[in-house]
């Protein structure tokens, strides 16, 4: 019996030493939860808000936020689980020593990501469809399109954030391909407006441009018409993190290949 206690102490012992050595995986107790009580939370307060003849509006809203958000995420994700895999795989040294460019690279994964998501969101699009006789393109009409290209902007520079983050940093950066996304998730305003959240969060979300785009998408459910300042002031911020993006792969890729970290990614 004391044997088998030493050996369960052992074992925690181990799964506690972890926790010292990795601030990712400490910081994951914690994160999931409480983004989870965070969103869920301010939808809550926007429901509880409203009156029983806006229920139907709310579900229309609801189902279009879930389809937008599932874009925004797998666009993100296209990009940095295809540099993940080649890390998994070790061939990220035959990749970089081939005659691809960096862009050429990057611009690959965004097509990928595009035929992923395009699939994705037909499914989900005929699934509403024939469950909850919900039509997205009705319901969005013309504006579909300028959402969802700003959608994609944002979801492919936040992409090419991690994927700088894994090439600098390889295994132990890989949880923030999934972490990053539901980091701004509250703060995009995907479930309800943006006057439900604190006046200090307001001011972070109007830096991002996912919030015009569920901000924008919530006007065209309810009055079939866009404020054309939703669309450029989110295409102007996915300018912006699409260069500062670009310019921290860049400088992250250096200095991997600099410190020879590069070379050793996957085999670490």
């Amino acid at each position: 019996m004391n044997a088998s206690l030493e050996r369960i102490q052992a074992m925690m012992l181990r799964y506690l030493y972890l926790h010292r050595r990795s601030l990712p995986r400490t910081l994951e107790i914690l994160f999931w939860p409480v983004m989870e009580l965070l969103v869920w939370g301010f939808v809550s307060v926007y429901i509880r808000s409203l009156s029983p003849t806006t229920l139907t509006h709310i579900i229309l809203v609801l189902i279009n936020a879930m389809i937008f958000w599932d874009i925004l995420y797998r666009s993100q994700q296209a990009v940095s689980i295809a540099i993940v895999e080649d890390i998994w795989t070790q061939n990220i040294v035959n990749i970089l020593v081939s005659p691809l460019k960096i862009w050429e690279w990057l611009f690959a994964t965004f097509l990928y990501g595009l035929l992923k998501i395009t699939l994705i969101t037909t499914i989900l699009s005929l699934i509403a469809c024939a469950l909850y006789q919900f039509n997205l393109v009705d319901n969005l009409g013309f504006y579909l399109l300028p959402l969802v290209l700003n959608l994609l902007l944002f979801g492919w520079a936040m992409g090419v954030f991690t994927s700088a983050l894994i090439i600098r940093w390889g295994h132990s950066a890989e949880a923030l391909v999934w972490g990053v996304p539901y980091l701004l998730q509250p703060l995009s305003a995907i479930y309800y407006p943006l006057s439900v959240l604190p006046a200090w969060m307001q001011c972070l979300s109007r830096l991002l441009p996912s919030t015009y785009v569920f901000e924008g998408m919530r006007q065209v459910t309810e009055t079939k018409h866009l404020q054309p300042e939703y669309f450029w002031i989110a295409l102007g911020l996915n300018g912006v993190y699409f260069l500062l993006g670009g310019l921290f792969f860049s400088a992250m890729y250096r200095s991997a290949r600099k410190s020879g970290r590069l070379g050793r990614l996957g085999m670490d």
